[in-house]
């Protein structure tokens, strides 16, 4: 059966889809060729029938993994009373189809080890045609899918998987590909597995040297605690572009539950604008600029028309029809229905992601990124756009099904476009702008956000105007330039943020209970909440308490460093989509957050900086 625990689980990839292989040895979820693609492995979110490969010692082990360093390279140990075998998977940077690559390898002793493969296509419901080829290799079709697995070993077929018992000694390796490619091409080209171990770890190796201590030149200088975290997490983030586009999405999976049980199951296998904005912000800050020049030409591409018609997110190639169903004979993640395709949210307004995309932009610009003639054109469309629906209500960054409201920080961010823009414009040059215009609107929006957003009976921004309720969305307020940082109201947010949305020390995004995002009641704790109360602890002076903070943060990963999106204080597991993009973002940017702290110079980013408002 699937693992329980969504920590359970690493992620291997080739920058255009993902896969999770459990402790056990089982890959659970696999879409192919891309990231939302239907899954041909499901077994995660139902049980083995509906698609897994596992290949693991028969009986008891114990198991022990990590990724090969500096790599997404996953290497399982286990180590039976016959002795050790390492398993390592991954799949090689993408060439004319996509592979996983599995190698058995025997440590000592001999090891009798099964290998069972269940395909079944479009989310588990779809079994394919399976025969064998006259190399040997045994093909499975499926209406538009096919699959070819290569083995030196022999198997065959047992209740309708196909299945392998052979046993690997000390200094034996026995390899298993398995290649995709549509149904109506020819059979794929077999790979040479240990060439492709090879070039899979040159492509993640060179890649990551950029972000060792030598490449950065004290640029960040992290304890190599914090740099190893924040490595993993770039890696992660890394494995989630989808390499012949340039988008981004928010995480591999689709309906992991925010809470057990419950119908909080949505699918994440898109490209959120605010999503992807943040990630870049994290690998710019880190010196991966590649990533932001190839998201803006696609973000050029995806929004390209009418700014009227600009979505909140679409699918990896630019796509606008993300239509919303239910894999109805899925039993979902620890029995949490429903299993959710696509994604209604993308038809709302969210007035946040105004200003999430003009402050990387402008950042993007500030690190020496080549001038887009463009993008600056589409930047100024948008900002007419917004001029006319910003007075509106909105549904706000956690993209609520209940009623609009004028949330306080899609107003926040409404302020930080029209800045951005402004900055953009006065420090590159940029003519051909109404910059009285942009001035005045900008004013305009903060003086609504101060009489609206603050509550002075609560002392403290609150989540919509006029309202008493917080969230923690308002963690943000520090790092955003809007006021100066000596502000009482910056801090008394953070402290009543504190006092009110902590669990056990862990941050909520804001009380389900109200029922004001329409939803039944009842979440984890929100780890990238959690992140951006570091940053904003360092901002207001409280230097200790974010480190511990930091500490307490990094201990939640997985054994390989991943986070989903939220953790369960009580039950003590990690909830949500897997690994989640906002939370890897996150902990890249408060572990930057306090490098620079501990270097004296922590009060913003550079970014920040030159996007204080004047006074």
């Amino acid at each position: 059966m699937p693992s329980d625990r969504i920590e359970d689980y690493g992620l291997i990839g080739d920058c255009e889809t993902g896969a999770l292989v459990g402790r056990d040895g089982s890959i659970d979820w696999l879409c192919w060729p891309r990231f939302d693609s239907p899954a041909c492995f499901a077994a995660l979110l139902g049980t083995e029938e509906n698609g897994r490969w596992k290949i693991a010692p028969i009986g008891d082990a114990v198991v022990s993994r990590r990724y090969r360093p500096r790599t997404l390279i996953l290497e399982t140990r286990f180590e039976t009373a016959a002795g050790s075998v390492l398993l390592i998977d991954f799949m090689p940077p993408r060439g004319t189809d996509s592979d996983i690559v599995r190698l058995v390898v025997g440590e000592s002793g001999r090891v009798a080890m099964r290998m069972e493969l269940v395909l079944r296509y479009d989310y588990g419901r779809v079994m394919p045609w399976v025969h064998r080829l006259e190399d040997g290799s045994l093909r499975a079709i499926g209406g538009p899918d096919m699959t070819v697995l290569r083995t030196p070993i022999e198997t065959h077929g047992e209740d309708m998987h196909t299945v392998s018992d052979f046993e690997v000694a000390a200094g034996e390796t026995v390899p298993f590909v398995l290649a995709y490619c549509a149904s109506h091409r020819p059979v794929p080209e077999p790979i040479d597995p240990f060439a492709a171990l090879a070039d899979t770890e040159a492509f993640w190796t060179e890649w990551t040297a950029r972000y060792e201590p030598a490449a950065l030149d004290g640029k960040i200088d992290l304890p190599e605690p914090w740099h190893q975290a924040a490595r993993r997490s770039l890696i992660t983030l890394k494995a989630m572009t989808y390499a012949p586009t340039g988008g981004i999405v928010a995480a591999v999976t689709t309906s992991l539950p925010e809470w057990l049980g419950s119908t909080r199951n949505w699918d994440y296998r898109y490209c959120w604008l605010r999503d992807s904005a943040l990630t870049l912000f994290a690998l710019m800050n880190a010196g991966y600029y590649d990533e932001a020049r190839a998201w803006r030409d696609w973000l050029l591409r995806a929004i390209a028309g009418s700014p009227e018609q600009m979505q909140i997110m679409y699918g990896i190639a630019g796509e606008r029809r993300l239509l919303e169903w239910e894999v109805d004979w899925l039993p979902g993640f620890a029995d949490s229905k429903p299993v959710r395709v696509g994604n209604a949210a993308a038809d709302q307004t969210q007035l946040d992601v105004y200003g999430e995309i003009m402050s990387l932009l402008h950042q993007a610009r500030l690190g020496g990124l080549p001038e887009s003639p463009e993008a600056w054109s589409i930047q100024v469309s948008m900002l007419e756009r917004l001029d006319d629906i910003w007075r509106e209500p909105d549904y706000g960054i956690w993209e609520v099904r209940g009623p609009p409201r004028h949330f306080t920080l899609s107003k926040l961010m409404v302020w930080l476009a029209f800045d951005r823009c402004i900055k953009s414009a006065e420090i590159f040059g940029l003519d051909h702008v109404p910059l009285e215009k942009w001035r005045a609107i900008r004013s305009e929006v903060k003086g609504d956000v101060l009489a609206r957003g603050w509550n002075a009976e609560v002392g403290a921004f609150t989540q919509s105007y006029d309202d008493t309720a917080l969230d923690a969305s308002l963690l943000l307020l520090p790092m955003l330039g809007f006021l100066d940082d000596d502000d009482p109201r910056v801090r008394l947010t953070v402290e009543a943020i504190e006092a009110d949305l902590l669990v056990d020390g862990l941050v909520q995004r804001y009380h389900t209970s109200t029922g004001h995002d329409g939803l039944p009641p009842g979440e984890g704790t929100f780890l990238a909440c959690s992140f951006w109360l570091v940053e904003a602890l360092v901002l207001i002076g409280r230097l200790a308490d974010a480190e511990a903070l930091f500490e307490r943060l990094l201990a939640l990963r997985n054994d390989l460093g991943l986070l989903a999106e939220e953790y369960d204080p009580i039950g003590g597991r990690q909830l949500g989509n897997f690994p989640q993009a906002f939370s890897h973002v996150a902990l890249v940017n408060a572990a930057h957050r306090l490098a620079a702290a501990r270097a004296g110079s922590g009060d913003r980013s550079e970014e920040l900086q030159k996007g204080e408002v004047p006074a």
